[in-house]
């Protein structure tokens, strides 16, 4: 038997730093019920200290998630790992995961300490951690550019002082693949204590070497890799979990290494995140992107037909894909939608059905061909958007080349129905703004982005928008097979997001909070 690997996703923690990527708490626990689907060993939940919501969205992912050791992000401060603590303690598999910089430019820049300085808080953090929780992983943060031999000596000490797990992060995505080993090498053959201790590794994309990165650390001895789904994170990103899941699924016949990720779950988890994030993955994306199983050349087609695996190193099925994705239709029933549901791995209960089976009957009436990925474009919607202060009921648009753009929109605002009209540089335009004169606040147009989720002239356009509002961003994603009409939802989502963090913001009236950029750590 190959020796395992553990799966440290970190897409709530540090795919969340991506600029934009911020989540709520239900769209975070949705996420994590989808990690524990794919049977990820270990959800990092979050950054407990930055913010109050952060501490109840770790906190509630800690209490809901059974399958997967949950943790929480702490700097090397009393207050921090106290604070994820609290926030993770209730999980059946707490894990308390602490860090502070080694390299001698984040030293002498950043932190401003001696590495005497540093060796001292390593001691206490991880010391003080292990009092409070036996599974202690701590980080070297910029581990890829950090002298080997005080790398050496920090990690003798967080191993001595509690740690269970020691994770090298390549923080800035400095090295290449052979150094990058070499350091995993290094640690395994110097450190004395290293044998009571997992190697793990978190290697950010800059170079765009992040998964090579990690599959060469664990050729040298590495047993966690840090990831996310799609890669998200900061900057570049991460190492991407399906990348480094797959690569070792499929070389494993020179890796000799496997992990326990349940891939069929891997499809459905990447749209989830790229529906939440509004961060859609580019076609040629390996693994998940749209083009990774298509063939367009005639040669690899002949090839394909005759035997699959002359151009497939991996079957559709293997990820979660169904090669056959058009089955259902306006004469479908819903006991037959129910198990088309279940095929796709969404579980979403009686109190669901009728409604996602309702919006399901609205498209097949529109649309010639309802594929899988307009089901579960319907399925995100409905799940992600429960509370709607503001809902769209009727939408019409007069426009032309040579004439103005005016909508007119009939919404429900708080209850009540209002109806409003009004113009625009373009029907969009026209569209958004009726929509803030409504709720009576316009925030800032950061990002608009439409996808096609399916092919064909009939085909459901994605809309996603990212506002800006208090110096916050919100990020609002719908479907339609109207491209006004779905621009209009994703309006509509990403105010209702603002709306219910107001309403939460007046609730914590009080509650400091910490910003997260000041602590994005490794």
């Amino acid at each position: 038997m190959s020796d395992r690997v553990l799966i440290f996703d970190t897409t709530l923690r540090d795919g969340e730093q991506s600029p934009g990527a911020s989540m709520n708490q239900e769209e975070k626990l949705s996420i994590a019920r989808l990690l524990q689907e794919l049977k990820v060993d270990i959800i990092e939940a979050g950054f407990p200290i930055a913010s109050k919501g952060d501490f109840n969205s770790v906190q509630a992912i800690a209490r809901e998630i059974k399958d997967c050791q949950v943790a929480g992000l702490a700097r090397a401060k009393h207050e921090d790992i106290e604070t994820a603590w609290n926030a993770v303690k209730d999980a059946k598999n707490p894990r308390i995961h602490t860090f502070i910089a080694t390299s001698p430019i984040h030293m002498q820049y950043k932190l401003k300490l001696t590495e005497e300085q540093v060796l001292e808080k390593i001691k206490d953090s991880v010391s003080f951690a292990r009092n409070l929780c036996p599974n202690i992983e701590w980080s070297c943060e910029d581990g890829g550019r950090s002298s080997i031999d005080f790398l050496y000596q920090c990690i003798e000490l967080a191993i001595s002082s509690g740690a269970t797990t020691i994770n090298i992060p390549d923080t800035v995505g400095f090295t290449l693949p052979y150094e990058f080993g070499d350091i995993i090498k290094n640690v395994k053959n110097n450190v004395p204590n290293i044998d009571q201790a997992i190697i793990s590794v978190h290697c950010h994309n800059d170079l765009g070497l992040a998964v090579a990165n990690s599959l060469n650390a664990v050729e040298n001895g590495a047993r966690q890799i840090e990831c996310t789904i799609n890669g998200l994170g900061e900057r570049a990103g991460n190492a991407a979990l399906e990348e480094v899941v797959m690569a070792m699924k499929v070389r494993s016949d020179l890796l000799n290494v496997h992990t326990e990720i349940n891939s069929e779950a891997i499809s459905k988890t990447s749209k989830l995140v790229s529906s939440i994030t509004g961060f859609p993955v580019q076609p040629n994306k390996a693994i998940v992107g749209a083009n990774a199983f298509a063939h367009e050349s005639g040669i690899h087609q002949d090839g394909v037909l005759k035997n699959v695996e002359t151009y497939e190193i991996m079957s559709p099925e293997s990820i979660g894909l169904k090669k056959s994705s058009l089955v259902l239709g306006k004469h479908s029933g819903k006991h037959a939608f129910k198990e088309k549901l279940k095929i796709l791995g969404y579980d979403v209960g009686d109190n669901y059905i009728n409604e996602i089976f309702e919006k399901f009957k609205q498209l097949a009436d529109k649309k010639k061909d309802v594929y899988d990925e307009d089901i579960i474009a319907l399925v995100d919607d409905t799940h992600i958007n429960q509370i709607n202060t503001l809902k769209l009921i009727n939408l019409s648009i007069m426009s032309g080349t040579n004439s103005k753009h005016v909508a007119s929109l009939e919404l429900e605002f708080k209850g009540e129905t209002k109806e409003i009209s009004g113009s625009g540089n373009g029907p969009v335009d026209a569209v958004f703004s009726c929509i803030s004169k409504v709720v009576g606040f316009s925030p800032k147009l950061k990002l608009y982005n439409i996808n096609a989720i399916t092919p064909d002239s009939d085909a459901q356009g994605e809309v996603a928008v990212k506002l800006e509002h208090l110096n916050k961003e919100f990020i609002g994603k719908a479907s339609d097979i109207d491209i006004i009409v779905a621009s209009a939802k994703s309006y509509i989502n990403a105010i209702n997001k603002i709306l219910n963090f107001e309403k939460n913001s007046n609730m914590q009236e009080g509650v400091s909070e910490i910003s997260i950029s000041n602590m994005k750590g490794i």
